[in-house]
């Protein structure tokens, strides 16, 4: 049986995400982010088109590399201002009922105690529809407003988040047994003090000694999204990685990267197909193709090439407004993101060739045709680098989403490469085709649950 393609939205809860300068499109609707209405109505079209889930990105900190200032960035709005990505949830799962929300939160910044409540809370409130996309930071502006001189050595960001899952699988798994709660009025006895016991942990980032302050979620440890592709970030990923979420510009370094990820997996002791491969697309889509390639050219006169390439400063740490026009821009191995800065090694790179290559705005794969066309290039690349899904980024907001909705999904479904219903469940069943919400036996995190018996399900479907 063909795999089926598994779709997130990718979003961020601010104007100018990925596709920079769409903001100005007179249809595009960006501008309202702050409102509720903006986002429920969203889940309720992601919901409508089956997606799987609600990608929604986030950042600590300012884009201030290029031009060593914020000018580009606020004119641009290049993710500021930016909202906070959880507060989110509530108001999304409550107007949906399947939709799942992949929510990114930088963990050198968030105490795991108290963050350990936070994913619990929403992993309650959307019964089991919370994934956490693990970052761990790159920008020394955060670092800065964090009070710190600048941003921890890369490979040191990674021990610390190997620490920060240690005490988080600790509180979510173990602190509660599943059977802990058993709400007995007669009894007077809401949870039994035998079935809860406390966290201890001390290491070198982290101490901790507490109990998890919330019961038992549906999941109990969200669904875990990581983005990582240097070195350290592959073994963290292998490690701990339930999805993985990539950025490929042609199908054989694509294909390189999904390797690199399955064999992060096994090396880890893991299954090589435990971890869903997300790569990020922009779909430009219309009823034919001639109306596609019109569509791609007004977007196109709207976009802003230099927010772009601000943006890819920032995530190189390398002041592109530096360089004249056609000046060669040098490799330099930076603290920023390490698969960003790759790209330059070729030493081919100018600031005219990263404007062409930023044209709509974004660095993103952008496929533009009809639906047809769009349908069978999604499938050829899933088929040919051994991709799971797609994060599909938004030009005008909500238009490119609906388009898609309505154009490519049913040319999918009857290639049967996308789901015409959804499973039951909670995301982590719904992702992997499981009959248990939890992390499974291989999973690391596994071992922190002192309760190991199966889930009768009485949590998540009730």
């Amino acid at each position: 049986m063909a795999k089926q393609i598994l779709l997130n939205a990718f979003n961020m809860n601010c104007i100018g995400h990925i596709n920079h300068g769409l903001w100005t499109h007179p249809r595009d609707t960006s501008t309202q982010y702050k409102t509720l209405a903006y986002w429920t109505d969203l889940a309720r079209l992601l919901e409508r088109g089956l997606f799987d889930g609600l990608f929604i990105a986030d950042i600590v900190g300012t884009y201030d590399i290029y031009g060593q200032s914020l000018d580009v960035t606020l004119k641009e709005s290049i993710q500021l201002p930016v909202n906070d990505p959880l507060l989110l949830v509530s108001a999304m799962a409550a107007v949906t009922e399947h939709l799942g929300f992949g929510l990114t939160a930088n963990l050198t910044y968030e105490a795991p105690y108290l963050f350990a409540r936070r994913l619990s809370t929403l992993d309650h409130l959307s019964n089991g529809r919370v994934g956490w996309n693990i970052v761990t930071g790159y920008l020394d502006s955060a670092a800065r407003a964090m009070g710190l001189s600048e941003q921890p050595e890369h490979d040191r960001r990674y021990d610390q988040a190997d620490e920060y899952l240690q005490v988080l699988y600790k509180l979510l798994e173990g602190s509660w047994d599943d059977d802990a709660v058993v709400a007995d009025r007669t009894q007077r006895v809401y949870a039994r003090p035998d079935k809860v016991r406390k966290v201890t942990h001390q290491g070198p980032f982290y101490t901790v000694e507490g109990y998890h302050l919330c019961e038992p979620s549906p999941q109990r440890t969200p669904v875990l999204f990581q983005a990582g592709s240097s070195t350290r970030g592959l073994s963290f990923a292998g490690a701990h990685a339930e999805c993985v979420f990539i950025s490929g510009q042609n199908k054989a370094a694509t294909r390189a990267q999904v390797d690199k990820v399955r064999a992060a997996a096994a090396a880890a002791g893991r299954d090589p197909q435990a971890i869903k491969v997300f790569m990020g697309i922009t779909v430009i889509v219309a009823a034919t193709e001639q109306q596609a390639q019109a569509l791609h050219a007004e977007y196109l006169r709207h976009a802003s090439p230099e927010a772009g390439v601000a943006h890819f400063a920032a995530s190189t740490g390398i002041d592109f407004a530096a360089f004249e026009l056609d000046e060669p821009i040098g490799f330099s191995q930076g603290n920023a993101i390490q698969s960003a800065t790759r790209q330059l090694q070729d030493n081919a790179w100018t600031r005219r060739r990263l404007l062409e290559q930023h044209a709509l705005g974004g660095r993103y794969v952008t496929l533009v045709g009809s639906p047809e066309q769009v349908a069978e290039q999604l499938i050829g690349w899933i088929d040919d680098t051994g991709l799971d899904g797609f994060n599909l980024t938004r030009t005008v907001t909500p238009e490119s989403f609906e388009a898609f909705i309505d154009l490519v999904v049913p040319q999918l479904q009857r290639r049967g490469r996308y789901k015409t219903a959804y499973s039951q469940g909670t995301l982590r069943e719904k992702l992997f085709a499981s009959d248990h919400p939890y992390l499974p036996a291989e999973h690391p995190g596994s071992a922190y649950r002192t309760d190991h018996t199966a889930p009768t399900g009485a949590l998540h479907h009730a």
